[in-house]
């Protein structure tokens, strides 16, 4: 019996097919619809995917993309500001049927995956960048889990009780907004980078509190807020997607005392997984921190394809590079480095 199948294109923001198979093995938050309407919705993107079906009309595979045309020219981005976006399939065959017509000269196509995926055996790709991913598997009682932890997270755990850090789970959208205060000091201070939009982050509080699939953990000294942290659910995974915190209150340990309340609340409410995302192999402290909470660590890798004779403007990009330097002053206000996140974060995907 011929066995038939076909591709169709699709939104994934509310295709159901699309859901199926992001609530699958190989979905993540970063491919889960709420996640996709949260970033295209703030920065304008319209995102697209191809979905391979079987003879029935059931998902066997996916794959999502935005394709970006602004100032720094013509580009497909699989996905735009998202950890990583791993296809959603683990056959050459489905890969091939999917990816047929996506690469072309027109504008090149990048995605971040693990490197064990498909697309990572095409030989049209070429990996233009690496990073480290680490995780916590939360089988076990918390007790457990503590044991399996390494000396120097518990010892820090330890420490930030006696220093009396108090972290408090909040579920609301103020909490997001304080801590988007945070995180506009942190990027600007340490990195000099400008901060993603607060529109942003209402948007995926917006996106998630429905389903009580966020939560922002906040840690005090007294009454002072010294650091925080996003986390969102997905599928029985508890993804770590923001963080940050005082530089002055470091030996308070508060990070430590998030991540901590972190894996408790997972493993609290059945998650059988802390996801700690992409870590730059360029910053090998925190790559060093995460390696303390994780018993997993794999690599993601960024591939690119295609886009001969796309146009683009590295001027644009030098001058983006230049206004993020002004912009992250320690003499600018943080008010108008936020802004200029708002203004220009979208061009930095």
């Amino acid at each position: 019996m011929l066995v038939t199948t076909r591709i169709v294109a699709a939104d994934p923001r509310g295709d159901r097919r699309w859901r199926r198979l992001a609530e699958g093995e190989l979905g993540s938050v970063f491919t889960s619809p709420p996640w996709i309407d949260a970033v295209c919705a703030t920065y304008g993107f319209t995102p697209e995917c191809r979905i391979l079906l079987s003879g029935r009309g059931d998902p066997i595979a996916g794959l999502a993309w935005v394709a970006v045309s602004d100032i720094r020219g013509d580009r497909l981005s699989s996905l735009p500001f998202s950890d990583r976006a791993d296809p959603l399939v683990d056959d050459t065959a489905a890969w091939a049927s999917l990816i047929d017509g996506v690469v072309t000269d027109a504008a090149p196509l990048s995605l971040r995956c693990f490197d064990i995926g498909v697309a990572c055996e095409d030989r049209r790709f070429e990996q233009t960048g690496a990073a480290a991913w680490h995780g916590t598997p939360l089988a076990g009682t918390v007790e457990e889990i503590h044991g399996r932890l390494s000396k120097h997270a518990r010892r820090n755990i330890a420490l930030a009780v006696r220093h009396d850090v108090r972290v408090v789970a909040d579920r609301g959208l103020e909490a997001v907004r304080r801590f988007h205060g945070l995180h506009v000091a942190l990027r600007k201070r340490k990195y000099r980078l400008l901060a993603q939009p607060v529109e942003l982050f209402d948007r995926i509080w917006h996106a998630f509190a429905p389903d009580d699939a966020i939560v922002t953990m906040l840690a005090f000294a007294g009454d002072e807020l010294i650091a925080g942290a996003i986390f969102l659910v997905w599928n029985d995974v508890l993804y770590y997607k923001f963080g940050a915190s005082r530089h002055e209150h470091l030996a308070l340990r508060p990070n430590d005392a998030i991540f901590w309340a972190g894996i408790r609340w997972g493993a609290e409410r059945g998650m059988r997984l802390v996801d700690w995302g992409l870590s730059d192999l360029d910053q090998p402290g925190l790559v060093a921190y995460k390696r303390k909470w994780a018993t997993e660590e794999r690599t993601i890798v960024t591939l690119r394809a295609g886009g001969d004779n796309a146009r683009t403007s590295p001027e644009a990009g030098a001058v983006l590079g230049e206004l993020t330097r002004l912009l992250t002053e320690e003499s600018v206000p943080d008010e108008v480095s936020a802004q200029a996140g708002s203004l220009l974060y979208r061009y930095f995907c």
